[in-house]
This record gives structure tokens, sequence and C-alpha cells, in this order.
């Protein structure tokens, strides 16, 4: 191989950096191997490269791709989706390294590794990640800087400057490009089929799935109001109404199940001033917003369900904002169609017989509905039900049977789930909302942090002359988790986030770990308003606020324009930087020295010698031999002898000039 043709020790070592840096945040969603594939590809290539072993050949790269193919489909079941794509992606960028032999093959290593960095936000855009992938392309532009460099020693940090230089740079286009060029979808907007199960609500219930929620400290979106912030007690997210039951499974009807004249919510009466607030929502790959009870959104394709929830026909792949507007007390649907009723007081034929008896029994000692309702939360506050994350496993039949008679040890949906039965058995209209209850304050800026440990499910009873009216069975066993939150309702049994031991969220009352946590939220909260939050219809207002009237050609003119001017300015900047250095004093006078004898005839001959060319001048003109001596003495000890100061350096140019100018009076 050509000298001009091999990879730079240096080089080298910053790429395997970069490979090793772009694992890391993989990790806990790769298997245990990839990890050893990515040791034995360092270990190997650093080998080869001492000359202590060969790189593999032909056959045994293709043994170890089908053997890294193999790997992942008996890791995950398949090699379609997103963690197996990405795993296969990563296991490739290892072995790449084993046949990395020239520079050429350094170029592919290191364009490959933008790609593998960009692969991290198809699982999270979050701040600390941007901040690590920015780290990660610095790293690899020096080691693309480096393949440019001759080899030298392994401690020269000269190619990490010139790359963050070179980053600096690209910064003004990148703004331009930001705020101006037509906003694209991302690749990691893309619907794709993930292997990881999604946190957050879904539109199916059983008992069970929300107290598995409440072990996951991951935010599930963030609220900021207009003004006070209601009493956190009072914070009822709505997200899924749960109508149906089937197979002791609560779920959301479907709209082929909803008849034409049903599907579509009528405008409700409001009086007095709304809650204004916005939201920004983490990615739930589902429909449905979260937003106070009788909400309005502006946001463009948002849709209102007859059941008075905010729904989004694309699913919410990213992060999402929207502004509502929400009226808490405003009656909903005042009148109940047959239709409704029937589906709202429907239950199996069969199941639960003891818990609707119980029902029976209760309904027969009130006078209305409400005072049955008084009647049902009496009982689970009275009698000796408790409140738990780690409520014990029921039977799939008779669900509500084991857990009202037997266990009475069970989690929100628990409660919910027998107070909507027995509401059903005395025929009064009744389903489950699925959402999230209160939120942290953040005193920092007075956002709502709504985490997911923060879900709920809660009731909804229709009552005659006031429509749906929430009923929330936990508060009568538990007041302190409407009041409080969970981590004090449990605090007893010490189960809150006991799986998360490491958790800023379990630290909240040593001060300082909170408020740098709170400090780091708020700046999460600024992140997504401003950048990732900077969407297409975002982008559309600023371009209006700017042209007025938007067109293709104005656009079109900014963007080029805008690009121009930051180009220019760089540009300058690079030719000011590219400016010949100045020579030192004795340069400068060695030329002009020379210019002067040239001037007065001696032509310059190719490789003279300034002392070549002093002894030419002397057999020209001898009487002035011990002058040239001298000057030409004086300009060789002045290359030899350092100048401290601008002032000494000053001081000699004056007298050698002198000097120069005395000759040439005297020629």
């Amino acid at each position: 191989m050509k000298q001009a043709q091999q990879l730079p020790r240096p080089a080298l070592l910053w790429i395997i950096v970069a490979q090793a840096l772009l694992l890391l945040p993989h990790l806990p969603r790769l298997p245990l191997w990839v990890a050893g594939v990515y040791l034995l590809a360092f270990a190997w290539r650093v080998q080869a490269f001492r000359g202590r072993m060969e790189l593999p050949g032909r056959w045994l790269k293709v043994v170890l791709a089908l053997a890294a193919i193999a790997g992942i489909v008996l890791s995950f079941g398949s090699l379609f989706g997103v963690e197996p794509m990405v795993a296969f992606l990563l296991t490739a960028f290892a072995l790449k390294l084993t046949e990395m032999r020239s520079r050429k093959d350094a170029y592919v290593v290191i364009f490959l590794g933008y790609f593998v960095c960009l692969t991290e936000f198809l699982f999270s855009q979050d701040l600390l990640i941007v901040v690590y992938s920015l780290l990660l392309v610095w790293v690899l532009t020096t080691a693309l800087v480096a393949v440019h460099r001759p080899a030298g020693r392994l401690r020269d940090l000269r190619p990490l400057r010139k790359a963050g230089v070179m980053l600096l740079q690209a910064v003004p286009l990148m703004l331009v490009l930001f705020f101006l060029f037509p906003r694209i979808g991302p690749l990691w907007s893309v619907p794709i089929k993930s292997h990881t199960a999604q946190t957050g609500m879904s539109d199916r219930l059983r008992p069970g799935d929300v107290s598995r929620l409440s072990q996951s400290t991951e935010v599930a979106f963030r609220a900021q109001f207009d003004g006070e912030i209601p009493a956190v007690s009072q914070l009822y997210w709505r997200g899924m109404v749960l109508s149906s039951l089937e197979d002791s499974t609560w779920r959301s009807l479907r709209y082929f199940e909803i008849p034409a004249q049903e599907r579509r919510a009528p405008r409700l009466d409001t009086e007095g001033d709304p809650l204004r607030y916005s939201i920004i929502m983490a990615p739930t790959q589902q429909n449905w917003l979260f937003a106070l009870r009788y909400a309005q959104t502006a946001r463009p394709g948002v849709m209102e369900l007859n059941d008075y929830r905010l729904y989004s026909p694309a699913i919410i792949e990213n992060e999402y904002r929207y502004e509502v507007q929400s009226w808490p007390d405003t009656p909903i649907e005042k009148e109940l169609s047959p239709w409704r009723r029937g589906v709202e007081t429907s239950l199996p034929a069969v199941d639960n017989p003891r818990t609707r008896a119980l029902a029976g029994r209760l309904y027969e000692t009130t006078d209305t509905p409400r005072e049955f309702v008084a009647a049902v939360l009496d009982y689970f506050s009275n009698e000796s039900f408790f409140y738990t994350l780690q409520p014990p496993l029921l039977g799939d039949t008779d669900m509500m049977d084991q857990f009202v008679f037997d266990s009475r040890r069970g989690f929100c949906e628990h409660y919910a789930y027998a107070f909507a039965v027995m509401m059903r058995s005395a025929g009064i209209p009744a389903r489950i909302v699925g959402g999230y209850l209160g939120g942290e304050i953040n005193p920092v800026n007075r956002t709502v942090i709504v985490h997911q440990f923060d879900a709920h499910a809660w009731n909804e009873v229709w009552l005659e002359g006031e429509g749906w009216v929430r009923v929330d069975p936990t508060a009568a066993v538990s007041p302190d988790r409407i009041l409080y939150g969970l981590e004090r309702a449990v605090a007893a049994e010490g189960s809150f986030l006991s799986d998360s031991p490491l958790s800023p969220l379990r630290y909240r009352g040593i001060g300082w770990i909170n408020s740098m946590r709170l400090r780091y939220d708020a700046l999460t909260y600024r992140w997504q308003s401003w950048v990732t939050g900077f969407d297409g219809q975002a982008q559309f207002d600023l371009l209006r606020g700017v042209l007025g009237e938007i067109s293709v050609s104005r656009s079109l003119g900014l963007l080029l324009g805008a690009g121009v001017l930051t180009m220019g300015i760089v540009s300058l900047f690079l030719f000011r930087g590219a400016r010949a250095r100045r020579r030192p004093v004795f340069e400068e006078e060695l030329l002009r020295f020379q210019r002067a004898l040239w001037r007065r005839g001696l032509a310059p001959i190719a490789g003279e010698t300034p002392g070549q060319l002093t002894e030419r001048a002397v057999l020209r003109w001898p009487q002035q031999a011990e002058t040239l001596r001298a000057l030409y003495r004086a300009l060789e000890r002045s290359v030899y002898a350092p100048l401290p100061t601008s002032q000494d350096g000053n001081r000699l140019r004056r007298e050698l000039r002198k000097r120069i100018r005395g000759i040439q009076f005297s020629l």
C-alpha cells in the first residue's frame, strides 16, 4: 500500500474513540453480546495495526456477518423493527473496523458514524441526548481531520481544535437553515414498528395496567398555565374514555361502533373565563391528547370526539405542542340519547354476581342516584379496603368479586372498575376515564410536570339534570392520593419508584438534588418550546411576521439572501485568518537589503544565499566592502538573537534601515 493511503495512527485512535462513544447511549436497549463484538473489534484492529495479527479474510467476514444476523434474530425475535435494525447497524459498524485498511476505508467508517449518531434520535430527543450528539459529531469530525494529517503523536490535540473551529464556523449557516428552510419531517417522526413497549395510558384497561405505569419516572407531558395554576387535586387530565367492558377489559368505543349522528359532540354553552394553558406532550405512539375537562384547541387537525376528549388523526410520533382552553365546571351532555344510555349501562350477562348483588342491596337503601353514588363511596371508605401499588393478582373470571370480597387491596383502576360495575348494575350510566391526576409544580418556570407515575383512572356518572359528573372512588380509600400525590399515598409501604433507586425523583427531600433537577427540567421545557417545538406552523408564523405575505418567491429570496449574507460573513473571517503571517524583523530587513542590491544591477541568481550576494556586492563596489559586510553581520546576528519585546524589534528595524539607506546613498 502506498504511504499516502496508509491510515495514520492518531486517526485510528479517534475512530475507535468515536465508535465507543456512539455505542454508549444504545447499550440499555442492546443485548450484551453487541458490546462484546465492539471489544473484540477494537482489540483485533489494534493488534493488526501493531503487526501481531492479520485482519480477517473474506470468508471469516461472511461468517461474522451471518453470526451477527443470527444473534439479532435470537435476541429480538425478528430482524424487522427499530431496535433490531439499529442493533444490526451498530454491529456492522463495529465489524467494519476489522476490514479498514486505508484512508478510503476510514472515510466510509466515519461517514457511517454520522448516520449512526442520528439513530439515537429514533428513541429520544432529550436535551442531554442532543448535547451528547454534538460531542459525537465533534469527535467524528476530529477523526476526519486526523485522516488528512500526516502521522504524528497520539497526544496531538490539533485535530480536535481544528474540528471544533470547523463546527463553530458551521453554526451560522445551521441557524439560517433551521429557521428558514422548509420544515420536513425527520426520520424519527416516521412511524416504525418498535419491539419495546410504549409507556403511557392505553385505550384498554385491566386491573394492574395503571399500577405498572406508576413505577415509571418518564415525563408524560408538561403544562404551563396563563395565570394561576389550579389546585393539584383538580388537575384531572382526561385522555381516554372507556365505555365498553369485554372479557374483563374496559376499552374505548371504536369509530364504526358509533352511529353517524353520535360521532360529533355538540357545542356546549360555557360561562365565565376558561383556563388557558399549553401542553408539550411526549411521544406516545397513540392518537389521544390530554387536557382538563371540556377542552377546546385551535391546533389544526385536532378533533373533539363525541365523549368530549381531544383526538389527533396522526399518531403522536414526536413531541407535540398544543394550546388549550378548558371550562372544567361546564355540564357535559345533559341530555342522554337512548343509544348512549344503552352503551353506558351495559354489562356482561353473568360476570361478578356478588358485586352486582351488593350494588342492588345498597341501591335499595337510597332514594336517588346521587345518594347511591354516596353509598358506594361510603362502602369503600368504611370497609377494610387498602390503596396499594402492589395489589395481589386476580383471576380471569369475576375479577371484581375477588377484589370487593376477598383481596380488598387495589390501585386506582381496581376501584374505578368496581365502581363502574356497581353503577351499571343499578342502571345508572357510568364509565371509566383514563388519564393523569395532578402533577409536580416546578417553581422555576411555573410549569406542571406530569410523570407516568401520575397515571390515574376515575369515573364519570350521568345524573339527571347535571350530565356527566366526575366521581373518583380512590378518594374514598386514599384521600392523600388526591390531595398530595402518589408518593405520600404509598409512603407507608415504601413502594414508590422502588424499581428506580437512582432516580432523582426519589430524593426530592434533598434540597440541592431537587433544585438541580427542577432547573434542568425548566431548561428542558425551554428546549422543547423553542427548538423541538419549532414546527411548520411556528415557522409559518415567523415568516409571516417577517415577510407579511407568504409566497414562494419571497421565501426563497429570504433563504438565499440570508444564506449568502451568512456565508459572506464567515468567509471574511476565514480570509482574515488566512492572511500571510507577518515576517520577523530580520526577514523583512534582509529582503529589503537584497532588493536594494538587485535594484543596483546585481541580478538574482537561483540558489544564491544572502552571504554570497553580499560578496558579489563587495566585488562590485570594493570601496563599500566594510560597510556591506558589517550590515550583513548585523542582519545575521538578528537571526539568532531573540527579541524579548516589540520595542527591541522596532529599534533593530530602525538601525538596519538606516544602514541600508546609507549604502544605497553611497552606491
